[in-house]
């Protein structure tokens, strides 16, 4: 993974407390109602695609991009519906490196993005309508689809590690929280003599989920990545007699063996960079 000077604040918020998985579906409201509820911005039509503004994203491919609505609820006679855009990118480096090794597609390093509109705005609703009820309920859809994105990557047991605070690129600040959860990493190495080893253990997995308001939208970020160099599970898998890192260097080459080599903290901090820079 390529290293950059780094602009902008990292993501990488001092503890506050502990969270509960119901936290996270709850903590909506932790963004700050009092900045959402005056200027979500009326808007027809699509909604705009997430930019990822950091540079580091040139070494990440987007899988996917979809639109779709968050949620749509009746208030009294008004309706309210949230949109979404999303896009969805995988570490292109290690995506091909395992691809090239085990066969298949999926990778344990993911991006996602997300900008969400609601219809009407929040600040055309009439006064009766609960704003702060709506807000949570927003926020509640964007941190859960982030973990369905998890768990279409493959990611599941997640969980909450910390929440805090964070200033992002725009200037806007942004409720952080570190999750962690499990990848099964599944494929067979072949080995020199005709065999295979399976590798069929779990991968300890580290992600990071942040949720703000920019003046006009709720925007989603946040990535996975593993815990533990990923060439430490081949090395796990194959016999004593092999090299993890030859053996991957005869299979895939010496970019492939590199890119499994990556310490995790390169994806934490390019993680880190990508949720910060998106507007």
């Amino acid at each position: 993974m390529k290293q950059r000077p780094t602009n902008g604040s990292a993501a990488t918020p001092p503890p506050r407390e502990t969270t509960t998985r119901r936290r996270l579906i709850a903590g909506g409201a932790a963004v700050g109602v009092a900045g959402l509820a005056g200027c979500l911005g009326a808007r027809d039509g699509p909604v705009p695609a997430p930019e990822v503004t950091s540079d580091r994203i040139d070494d990440w491919r987007r899988t996917d991009e979809f639109e779709r609505t968050v949620f749509e609820r009746s208030y009294g006679p008004v309706t309210v519906r949230a949109l979404e855009h999303t896009g969805v990118y995988e570490y292109a480096p290690v995506a091909d490196a395992l691809a090239e090794t085990l066969g298949g597609s999926g990778s344990p390093v993911v991006f996602f993005a997300t900008r969400i509109d609601l219809r009407p705005a929040v600040d055309r609703l009439p006064a009766e309508i609960g704003r702060e009820r709506i807000m949570r309920e927003v926020e509640a859809a964007a941190t859960d689809a982030f973990r369905g994105q998890l768990r279409s990557a493959g990611i599941e047991n997640v969980e909450i590690a910390d929440e805090g605070i964070s200033t992002v690129r725009s200037g806007n600040t942004a409720t952080v929280w570190r999750l962690t959860g499990e990848y099964a990493l599944d494929g067979e190495v072949p080995l020199p003599d005709g065999t295979a080893a399976g590798l069929d253990r779990p991968l300890d997995i580290g992600a990071r989920l942040g949720v703000w308001h920019d003046g006009t939208d709720v925007i989603v970020a946040g990535g996975a990545y593993p815990t533990d160099p990923l060439l430490d599970a081949f090395d796990a898998a194959l016999p004593d007699s092999i090299d993890a890192e030859s053996a991957v260097r005869r299979l895939a080459g010496a970019e492939s063996a590199e890119a499994l080599a990556t310490d995790p903290a390169a994806y934490d901090e390019d993680v880190s960079q990508l949720l910060i820079s998106v507007v």
